[in-house]
């Protein structure tokens, strides 16, 4: 023992220790959505990783900006003195949008990049300057970048410039080292981050199957993967939001290949707090659903008007067994 106290001391740092005293404490970004906290921790008051990478991956316009959104609000709301660096690949982020999401525009920054070496420099210089503030000093952070999929790398541009129509074959290997560098330094920052991708249909597949461009990079780099796929909800004749099925492809928090829908709004309310726990009830036996109406409290009640009312109907004790029920259905078996 006295051995390995020596070597940690000789060669360590301040992330360097014995097993015996690392702290395993997990921590969470609560995303505004009980039932997607169950899906990505296995806990309704749990969320995405404090500290790792979040891959949120869909095709063409299913929310995945509108998503990545309504998680920094919510994490902006839940820590007043944190802020947000925002990577834009796609120009699509602006002052109105943020705006119209609630998005608190003095506590974001929107660091535009166009490739992936820029991206690399800019991320690693921001954890960097943040690693160097003392610990007792730095608040709550998160970084978030949108999307992968829209960096294009420095010899791309100059191929383009110099009319070779060639593809770049460096690209997946730039990704990797991007990622490979910039994961262990989240972690010792504690530093979330969410990635959002596109995905594409595999050709030649036996059943219809979706995949992540961009090379292995990301998935290796990610500790949760959630593919997207939404149908757009409407309030009469007006689309007022989508239904956002959610599934997860990979998880080191919770089980993989379940899926929850979620309810995500277009405007300051983001996602929807409440919605997918009648479901989620339902599937642990805590109520019955009788032709459209739950039996709670002794009485029938629509889905809506509960949904209306969720303060009502959703008190500490009646989250306190949904949660135990989304520890059953989503976690590997340790409580969050």
């Amino acid at each position: 023992m006295d051995f390995l106290k020596e070597i940690v001391k000789e060669i360590g740092d301040d992330y360097t220790r014995l097993a015996a005293d690392i702290d395993e404490t997990e921590t969470f970004v609560d995303t505004g959505s009980y039932i997607f906290n169950g899906l990505c921790s296995g806990s309704i008051f749990g969320g995405v990783s404090g500290n790792k990478i979040t891959a949120i991956a869909g095709e063409s316009s299913t929310g995945k900006t509108f998503f990545s959104l309504a998680v920094v609000k919510n994490f902006l709301d839940s820590n007043p003195d944190g802020y947000c660096l925002y990577f834009d690949t796609e120009a699509a982020v602006n002052k109105g949008l943020l705006a119209s999401r609630g998005v608190d525009l003095n506590r974001l920054v929107v660091v535009n990049v166009v490739t992936i070496e820029e991206f690399r420099s800019k991320a690693l210089k921001a954890v960097d300057i943040y690693l160097k503030t003392q610990a007792e000093d730095r608040k709550p952070c998160m970084f978030v970048l949108d999307s992968l999929g829209m960096l294009s790398t420095e010899k791309e541009i100059t191929d383009v410039l110099n009319d070779k129509m060639v593809r770049d074959m460096t690209k997946s290997q730039l990704v990797k080292g991007a990622f490979r560098m910039l994961t262990l330094k989240l972690g010792q920052a504690n530093i979330p981050m969410i990635v959002t991708n596109h995905t594409y249909d595999v050709i030649g597949s036996y059943v219809p199957t979706k995949e992540m461009g961009g090379g292995s990079g990301l998935k290796y780099a990610a500790s949760t993967i959630i593919y997207l796929s939404k149908k757009k909800e409407k309030d009469g004749t007006e689309v007022v939001g989508n239904l956002i099925k959610a599934k997860t492809a990979k998880s080191r928090l919770s089980k993989e290949n379940k899926d929850v829908t979620v309810r995500l709004y277009y405007d300051e309310r983001g996602l929807d707090r409440y919605f997918g726990l009648l479901e989620l009830g339902e599937l642990g036996g805590l109520w019955k659903n009788v032709a459209g109406r739950y039996e709670m409290n002794g009485k029938k009640v629509y889905a809506k008007e509960i949904l209306k009312n969720p303060d009502k109907y959703f008190t500490e004790e009646v989250l306190q067994k949904l949660d135990e029920i989304a520890k059953e259905e989503f976690s590997y078996g340790s409580a969050v």
